[in-house]
This record gives C-alpha cells, sequence and structure tokens, in this order.
C-alpha cells in the first residue's frame, strides 16, 4: 500500500485522530493513516460525498460497523473508533504495517507452497471468527489481505459490499474483484460463509501461481467463467491443488468450512515445511492415483505367495513366470556361489521374522552399548586394583 502525502482537498483532523498520510482510495472513499492522543496509528477510512447523502447506504453502512465490532480475532483489522452521524460517515482501524498479499507476489512472484499454506490456515482461521460474528466478508481477495509481522490479517470485511451484494457494477470498478467472487454473488443470490470460502480458495490459487485461477479478461469474461467454467489449477503445487479445488466448487454445499479448511492447511503447512509428502485425506487424490497405489500395494502382499510354500530360502530359488528357473547367483553375490540370505544381504528378512521397529532397534542397539561399557569399566577398575596390590 502506497503512502502518499495529503492533497489540499484532505481534511487533517477527523474527530479525535490527527491525519498524516494518505494511504489509498476506492469505491466507497479515501483511507489515510492518522494517530489519536496517545499515538496510536490507525486506518481511517472516510466515505465518499455521493454515498452519505444516500439513506439506504447509511442504514447498511451502520448495520454493517455494528457487526464489525462484534468480532474477535487477531487475523482481523480491529475496528477502532466511527461516527455513523458524521456529514460524511467514516471509521477507523488498526493499522497494520506490512504489505498486501497482491503486492507481496505481484513484486515479489509466487509464494511457496508451505508459505501458501501457513498464510491460509491463518486467514481460515480468522474467517471462523469473521462468521461466528454473523458477517461474510463477500470481497475477500490478495488486496484485501495484508502480510504483517504478525501474520496476515484481514481489512475491509463486508463493508466493501455494504451496498448490496447483487450489484456488479461496484464489482467492475475494483481491479481484481470479478476472479474472485462466489458463483451465487455473480447470479445475485444470498451470501453464506461458503461464499468467503471460495474466495479464499481463488485468493490461495493467486498466492500459489500470481495469477487468478480464471485468468485475465474484461469483467464480464471473468464473471462468466466463474460461474460457468473450471478454475486453472495445473501451476498450483500438488500439495495445495485438491483443497483449492474444493474451495472453487461451484455448489456452496460441496465447499469445505473454514474450520476444516483451516486444520488441513495447518498439516500441509507443516509437512510442507518439513519437506515431508503429502498425507491425502479422503477425496483428495485422484481415482487413478487411487488404483495404482492400491495395486501397488496388493502386489507386494501377494508376492512369494504364487505356488510356493515358505522353506526359509531366498525367494530367487522359485521358477519365473515363464516357467524357466532363474539363473544361478554369480560368485559375486554370495561370495562362493551360494545365494546370500535375506538376512545379511539387507533387503529383506527372514521369513517369519518381522524387523524391529527403528525405536525398537534403536533402544537394543543402546542397551548393548551400555552392557559393554560397563563390562570394561569393570575390567579397566579390576585390573588398575590388581596392579595396585602387586606393587603395594
Amino acid at each position: 500500500m502506497a503512502i502518499m502525502r495529503l492533497r489540499r482537498e484532505d481534511p487533517r483532523v477527523v474527530g479525535s485522530f490527527k491525519l498524516h498520510r494518505r494511504l489509498g482510495a476506492g469505491g466507497m472513499g479515501v483511507v489515510y493513516l492518522g494517530s489519536d492522543r496517545r499515538g496510536q496509528r490507525v486506518a481511517l477510512k472516510v466515505i465518499r460525498p455521493d454515498l452519505a447523502e444516500d439513506e439506504e447506504f447509511r442504514t447498511r453502512f451502520a448495520r454493517e460497523v455494528s457487526a464489525a465490532r462484534r468480532i474477535r480475532g487477531g487475523c482481523t483489522a480491529r475496528l477502532v473508533a466511527a461516527d455513523l452521524d458524521a456529514a460524511r460517515p467514516w471509521f477507523a482501524t488498526q493499522y497494520v504495517p506490512g504489505p498486501s498479499l497482491h503486492d507481496k507476489v505481484h513484486e515479489g512472484g509466487p509464494l511457496s507452497a508451505a508459505h501458501v499454506a501457513a498464510v491460509g490456515a491463518a486467514l481460515a482461521e480468522g474467517l471462523v471468527a469473521v462468521h461466528e460474528a454473523g458477517v461474510v466478508h463477500r470481497d475477500l481477495k490478495p488486496s484485501n489481505i495484508l502480510l504483517s509481522p504478525k501474520g496476515p490479517r484481514i481489512i475491509d470485511f463486508g463493508i466493501a459490499w455494504a451496498t448490496g451484494a447483487s450489484t456488479l457494477t461496484h464489482v467492475g470498478t475494483a481491479v481484481g474483484s470479478p476472479g474472485f467472487l462466489a458463483p451465487e454473488q455473480v447470479r445475485g443470490a444470498a451470501v453464506t460463509p461458503a461464499t468467503d470460502v471460495f474466495s479464499l480458495g481463488a485468493t490461495l490459487a493467486y498466492a500459489a501461481t500470481g495469477d487468478s485461477p480464471f485468468g485475465q479478461g474484461s469483467s464480464e469474461i471473468m464473471l462468466y467463467r466463474v460461474v460457468h467454467e473450471d478454475a486453472h489449477l495445473s501451476a498450483v503445487p500438488p500439495a495445495l491443488a485438491p483443497i483449492v479445488a474444493a474451495c472453487l466448487a461451484k455448489s456452496p454445499e460441496d465447499r469445505p468450512s473454514t474450520l476444516q479448511l483451516s486444520l488441513r492447511l495447518k498439516e500441509i503447512a507443516a509437512r510442507e515445511a518439513r519437506g515431508l509428502p503429502t498425507a491425502r485425506v479422503a477425496g483428495d487424490a485422484p481415482a487413478a492415483t487411487v488404483r495404482t497405489a492400491r495395486g501397488t500395494a496388493t502386489g507386494s502382499r501377494t508376492a512369494g505367495r504364487t505356488g510356493e510354500r515358505p522353506t526359509g530360502r531366498p525367494t530367487g530359488g522359485g521358477t519365473t513366470g515363464s516357467g524357466r528357473r532363474p539363473a544361478r547367483p554369480t560368485a559375486g553375490t554370495g561370495g562362493r556361489g551360494r545365494a546370500v540370505p535375506a538376512s545379511r544381504t539387507g533387503s529383506g528378512s527372514r521369513p517369519g521374522r518381522r524387523p524391529l521397529p527403528r525405536t525398537e532397534a534403536r533402544r537394543r542397539l543402546l542397551r548393548q552399548r551400555l552392557v559393554v561399557f560397563v563390562t570394561v569399566t569393570v575390567a579397566v577398575a579390576l585390573g588398575i586394583a590388581l596392579v595396585q596390590g602387586v606393587f603395594s
């Protein structure tokens, strides 16, 4: 967010706040950087004069500000003060230092899978608090997410849509918004918490790829794609693609809840940070992948059970699938032309004996070392005592 000097027409004081800089301007009004008498910094938005004269807007704006007061959570910019009866209504929220997610990706490129999952988990957890307060953000997008040193923060919740969720004229004026709206918003249907889940999925796709999952184009083209076309997720990291795709389901009922989303993204973030393969949950893996994995596991379990009885001999002694006996092992394999037992080669264990778990093996090794140490210590002590007895 670029900080600019105040213009000649800008106010210097609003309420009890002194204004210092311009933080930006949007469809509702101008946002300023201000501070109170104690030095607390705030982001203060003053509503446009034409909207201030609209009584319906004032009523909706008052309802949204009242709802915003009820939100409790560390992932949102806390509402500090507001004046709904002023000639030009205004409200002030906690100032959040740091770039927006949009600027971060635009300037530095896509984020890593671990970073995207961590940001997404925090945002989903923040939306839980927003929805519990009876508020639906309705305009969640990368420019409305600030990356502060203490974690991501959601700004402008619910207020950017105070003029009505079915009004699309304001959407066209906001850069990038059409690519982050849910299908029910485009149709003019009622919004629910699932609406924010769709927008969050599109936001995570942007953070991971640097582009909207519905591409680029005019507002009309983007809105059509949101309703009728599938999202393009080929560039999304495999660890994130299944959960992002679930968020972008056309039907609100098919999307995960914010709580489910938060838990799943936390798991992905932890695994990606440690470099571990992501464990898939039900519905994550494509059917072909599941079938392949099951076939491999079944083949490994049935290997060696196709007509041979366990005899304690290496499995290489049977016949091959073509009916011919395999070649005898060379001298290099056993040292004297004999097959080396599996327990020596390390490629397996003796039949009927399962390999020890790693923790049990470590414990046994520690016990063996302890016995050796005690034995050597006692032997040395006895030797010293014997030598002292000889020379005394």
